[in-house]
């Protein structure tokens, strides 16, 4: 995989699951990108590599996303903020609700997790119909602090997803 463009390292290891989490959805699956190494690597270094010096926390959308927003922000040698589902995190928390294209749901993240003014990055596995990126965005300027870019491994680009973010700055490794 050395060499390739990080599009098609992710392509390469996307797996399609039908059905999930119902019927007529077709999941893309990134945890076989996430179990290879190399490819792993290739994807943290190109988010972290798009981003070192401009911002100042990474936030992490569950669940995937978490593990993408640590790695980079590990790389960028700043703190991860978790934005979790509902009655998941303790202490006091700002929520807000979204739709996506099998349901509703709520996301929350602890109220003292940024400063006015800091530059955050919010980074997920995948951006479908937009709601929980657009949800945490809302969380995010709620606080003060500035969406400095969205990023996602996978856009999923018929359901429409970027325009719910609106002008935030969006970034997707592929789209499809």
């Amino acid at each position: 995989m050395a060499g390739l463009p990080v599009a098609q390292v992710v392509a390469a290891r996307l797996r399609d699951v039908p059905d999930f989490p119902k019927p007529g959805v077709l999941f893309k699956d990134i945890t076989p990108l996430l179990g290879d190494g190399a490819a792993f690597g290739a994807v943290v270094r190109d988010v972290a590599g798009r981003h070192t010096g401009s911002v100042d926390v990474v936030i992490g959308i569950e669940a995937r996303g978490f593990i993408l927003a640590a790695a980079v922000a590990f790389d960028l040698g700043i703190g991860m903020v978790p934005v979790r589902k509902v009655g998941k995190l303790p202490g006091t928390t700002l929520s807000r609700s979204y739709t996506l294209e099998y349901g509703t749901a709520q996301i929350e993240m602890h109220a003292d997790s940024l400063r006015p003014g800091q530059r955050v990055l919010v980074v997920d596995d995948v951006l479908a119909t937009g709601g929980t990126a657009a949800a945490t965005c809302e969380l995010v300027e709620s606080t003060g602090a500035l969406v400095a870019g969205v990023e996602v491994v996978l856009e999923l680009g018929p359901l429409g997803g970027r325009a719910r973010l609106g002008a935030q700055p969006l970034h997707a490794i592929l789209t499809v």
